[in-house]
């Protein structure tokens, strides 16, 4: 006679999947021994707790038992305290890929080998360095003297236009939701719908200048976002252009 192989014993733990047949026969028992042996159960699984049910108290007549009120008041409370958390992580993470990609871009900027490359690389590599569908400089009157404007996404605007978008005080503009006009973005003004507008500095006795961000999705850019970062990265293009214009004497 030949033994027949036996059945290997399954494995039991807390990652295995328990089937339907073998669920009935887990008392509360079991479940307090296994609270028990981890006691941070609920710090891993908080979730856990909108699926149990508050124990009622009969305490008597004209006697109000606020234990269900409370309870309910602290899922409620560690529902919003979870959101909260949720958001402040997403939150971090996008400032963290925004600093990164204007860091980025203030290199390329500082990097570019000539004053013509500099522009190449501000309205164009910008764009996809930042995550946005166009970029442009704007220069009132003219850039330079007896320089020509041939470089595309460099735009002419009248005197006083900055001004009057930005007014005298206000270094950056952020619109959520608006279309681009033409005299900032040129063709490409039919894809922007969200837009941040950034006051270029080129030295004293310099024309004003801008930088015209634009992107075709709405909300994009808008009032409450902080734009330490864009004017950083102005400041930057605009210290660069000025020392490409007026490059140190030597001796």
């Amino acid at each position: 006679m030949v033994d027949l192989p036996r059945d290997k014993p399954k494995p039991v733990g807390p990652d295995v999947a328990v089937p339907p047949e073998a669920a009935a026969e887990i008392t509360g028992r079991d479940v307090l021994a296994y609270l028990r042996r981890h006691p941070n159960f609920l710090d891993r699984h908080p979730e856990a707790l909108r699926l149990l049910r508050a124990p009622e108290r009969e305490v008597g007549d004209r006697i109000v038992d606020f234990q269900h009120f409370q309870i309910e008041r602290l899922r409620r409370e560690l529902t919003r305290v979870n959101q909260e958390h949720r958001s402040l992580i997403a939150a971090s993470r996008g400032n963290l890929a925004s600093r990164n990609r204007v860091h980025k871009a203030a290199v390329a900027i500082i990097a570019a080998p000539s004053f013509e490359q500099l522009l190449q690389t501000a309205t164009t590599d910008l764009a996809v360095v930042l995550d946005v569908d166009v970029v442009t400089i704007c220069v009132e009157t003219t850039a330079t003297p007896g320089r020509k404007l041939t470089t595309q996404g460099i735009h002419v605007l009248k005197e006083g236009t900055i001004e009057a978008l930005l007014g005298t005080e206000r270094d950056a503009l952020l619109v959520a939701d608006a279309p681009g006009e033409a005299a900032l973005f040129g063709g490409a003004a039919g894809l922007v719908r969200s837009q941040a507008l950034l006051r270029l500095g080129f030295g004293r006795g310099s024309p004003s200048g801008l930088l015209c961000m634009g992107t075709r999705q709405p909300g994009r850019f808008h009032p409450g976002l902080s734009t330490e970062l864009l004017s950083f990265l102005a400041r930057v293009l605009g210290i660069t252009i000025s020392q490409w214009l007026n490059p140190p004497r030597l001796g």
